[in-house]
C-alpha cells in the first residue's frame, strides 16, 4: 500500500523541470514519422533497430546518435511537432513549468535557418499554455564542443530573438572543453540581460563547476554531481544555495553510474544542496522527470518528503519571478498536505 501511496504522490504532485534538451525528446516514432515527411534516409531499418542502439558507454556514445536523429528537423513544424509532443508528456506528467534546452548549433550547421528552430519550439509552447497552462522558458545552448567564436555567432543571432530565451547554457562534450573556454560569450550574453546556466561536473571535474561559477557567473549547474570530490565546493554550492539539476537515469545509462542505488543523490540531498531531478534527454535515456522521479525514489528509498523537497526545489530553482513561484509552491504545498499521510 504505502509503494501504491508513493508512486500515486509522484505522479500527481505538481511539478517543475529545468534540465530537458528538447532534441532529446524526438521519441523514435516521431523522428521515423519527420524523417518520413522530409525523405532523409535513416541509419536504422526500424524503431526496434534505433532504439537497440541506445547502448551507451559515455557520453560521446550517446552524442553520436543523437546528433544524427537531429538531421531530420529541418522545417519549422518539424520542431512544433518535436515541442508538441514533449508538452503533451508534461500535460501527463502534471509538470506545470519548464525550463527547455535548444541547440540551434546543431541545425544552423546543416543550413536550417535560426528563425525555424526559434519559431516552431516556440509556438508549440505558446500553444502549451494556452491549451494545458503550462508554463514555460526557453534556454539557448551553445555546443562546447565547438569554437568559442561559433558561440559568439550564435549569440549574435540570438539577442532578435531575445523576447522568446531567457538564458543561455552550455552542453555537448563536457571533458576537453571547460567552461572558461566561452567566458568572453557568457560576459557578451550577460550585458543583454540573458540568464546563464552550464552544464559543469558530470564527467568533467569539480574544477569546471568552480570555473562556471567564477569565469561564467552562472546562477545554475546543469548536473554537477562530481562536487563531491570538492568539500569547499560543496560548502559554496550549499552557502549560495546554486540549483544542481540532476538528471538519474541519464547518469546510469551514460555510466556514470554503474546502477541506480549507486547514485548519490541522496548524499547530495543530505549534504543541504539545492538539489532537483530532471530528464536529460528522455528519448534516449528512458524517461521522463515522472520516471526519473519513481526510479530514484525506489532504488534510494526516498520519502514522500524527500520528493517534496526536491519538487520545491525545482520551483525555487527556475527563472520564474518571484510571484509566479510563490503561486506554484502555494499549489505543491495544497497537494501535499493532502496526500503527504495517505
Amino acid at each position: 500500500m504505502q509503494s501504491n501511496g508513493i508512486e500515486y504522490f509522484i505522479q500527481n504532485i505538481p511539478k517543475a523541470e529545468l534540465h530537458i534538451h528538447i532534441e532529446g525528446s524526438l521519441e523514435p516514432e516521431l523522428l521515423f514519422k519527420i524523417a518520413k515527411r522530409n525523405n532523409i534516409p535513416l541509419k536504422y531499418s526500424s524503431i526496434s533497430a534505433l532504439q537497440k542502439a541506445y547502448n551507451f558507454h559515455n557520453l560521446q556514445s550517446f552524442l553520436d546518435i543523437y546528433y544524427e536523429g537531429t538531421n531530420v528537423l529541418i522545417e519549422e513544424n518539424d520542431f512544433y511537432d518535436m515541442t508538441w509532443a514533449y508538452i503533451e508528456k508534461l500535460k501527463e506528467q502534471n509538470v506545470i513549468h519548464a525550463e527547455i534546452f535548444f541547440d540551434p548549433q546543431t541545425h544552423t550547421s546543416r543550413n536550417v535557418p535560426f528563425e525555424k528552430v526559434i519559431k516552431g519550439i516556440t509556438r508549440a509552447l505558446k500553444d502549451g499554455k494556452e491549451k494545458y497552462r503550462i508554463s514555460t522558458n526557453l534556454i539557448m545552448c551553445f555546443l562546447r564542443h565547438l569554437s568559442a567564436k561559433s558561440a559568439m555567432k550564435t549569440l549574435e543571432q540570438a539577442i532578435a530573438y531575445k523576447n522568446m530565451i531567457i538564458g543561455i547554457g552550455l552542453d555537448s562534450s563536457e571533458v576537453g572543453n571547460p567552461p572558461s573556454k566561452f567566458t568572453e560569450v557568457f560576459k557578451k550574453a550577460d550585458s543583454h540581460g540573458f540568464l546563464t546556466v552550464a552544464h559543469a561536473g558530470e564527467e568533467g571535474p569539480p574544477d569546471y563547476i568552480w570555473e562556471a561559477l567564477e569565469k561564467l557567473k552562472v546562477s545554475r549547474i546543469d548536473h554537477g554531481i562530481r562536487c563531491l570530490e570538492d568539500k569547499l565546493l560543496v560548502k559554496e554550492l550549499v552557502k549560495k544555495q546554486i540549483p544542481l539539476t540532476i538528471c538519474p537515469l541519464s547518469n546510469v545509462k551514460l555510466a556514470v553510474f554503474k546502477k541506480l542505488e549507486d547514485h548519490n543523490l541522496k548524499e547530495l540531498l543530505d549534504s543541504g544542496l539545492m538539489v532537483t531531478v530532471n530528464s536529460d534527454d528522455p528519448a534516449y535515456f528512458g524517461g521522463y522527470v515522472g520516471e526519473n522521479l519513481q526510479a530514484v525514489q525506489k532504488a534510494l528509498n526516498l520519502s514522500k518528503e524527500n520528493i517534496y523537497t526536491l519538487v520545491k526545489n525545482s520551483f525555487n530553482a527556475s527563472f520564474l519571478d518571484k510571484s509566479k513561484k510563490i503561486k506554484l509552491i502555494e499549489k505543491l504545498d495544497r497537494f501535499t498536505e493532502v496526500n503527504l499521510s495517505t
